[in-house]
């Protein structure tokens, strides 16, 4: 990972490592909005830190100092290719120490979210190596989001939400969008709803209404908006 100085000689490394993990956090929170939407808006980066506007633009404007970000006030934020290598690299920790924490230490799949939010600011690029060595360098997390390699690149799949699936097609889940949300996660998994399950749509109620599948031969009855964030794949 690039290193990136932004305090001055004699600055505590206590304070060093805060403000080292907020730069990574700022990086990795732009990759993620600039996926739906580039340039982000400051407005759309304060909302997803959950930091007011005016400490937002106080930080993008040291990214842009260090160029890590480029920006413009009323045009918004990109990152630079130095930033997106780091966003690019935090986000491999995260999702490696998630596989990590199921596979090696029985974590489920609700539970490392949070734990990899803090960890992976703090592995070392020897650790990140063994601990994918020891996966058999998977390209995929528990929720079906794609890990970067060394250089960055992820394997992209070609997948839709639940919703955009035709009644009586069958399809494959492949990824969970709101992998930090612990609640939705566990009741997916109860309903059978996780990555490589194979699930029928059955029938999509007009108007928003509920979507109902079929798992393993019995029906689940799932709203729109949850239906929304779960990917599938359709075989031609």
């Amino acid at each position: 990972m690039p290193k990136i100085e932004l305090l001055p000689e004699g600055t505590s490394l206590q304070r060093h490592n805060l403000n080292h993990q907020a730069v990574e956090d700022y990086l990795k929170t732009i990759y993620m909005l600039a996926q739906e939407e580039s340039p982000v808006s400051t407005s759309r980066i304060a909302e997803a830190r959950g930091v007011k506007p005016a400490s937002a633009t106080s930080m993008i404007q040291r990214l842009a100092k260090f160029k890590l970000v480029n920006y413009e006030k009323h045009y918004g934020v990109t990152l630079t290719d130095a930033g997106e290598k780091v966003a690019l690299e935090v986000i491999r920790h995260h999702r490696l120490i998630e596989l990590y924490l199921i596979e090696a230490l029985g974590f489920t799949w609700d539970e490392v979210h949070e734990q990899a939010d803090i960890l992976e600011h703090f592995i070392s690029e020897k650790l990140e190596e063994r601990i994918a060595a020891a996966l058999n360098h998977p390209k995929f997390d528990p929720h079906g989001d794609p890990i970067p390699n060394r250089e960055g690149a992820m394997v992209w799949v070609d997948a839709r939400p639940l919703t955009a699936v035709p009644p009586g097609i069958e399809a494959t889940i492949t990824r969970i969008l709101e992998d930090s949300n612990a609640e939705l996660l566990r009741y997916l998994a109860d309903l059978g709803l996780i990555p490589g399950a194979q699930v029928r749509v059955v029938a999509i109620a007009p108007f928003q209404g509920p979507i109902t599948l079929e798992i393993d031969g019995a029906a689940k009855v799932i709203g729109q908006n949850v239906a929304n964030g779960i990917l599938a794949t359709v075989e031609n």
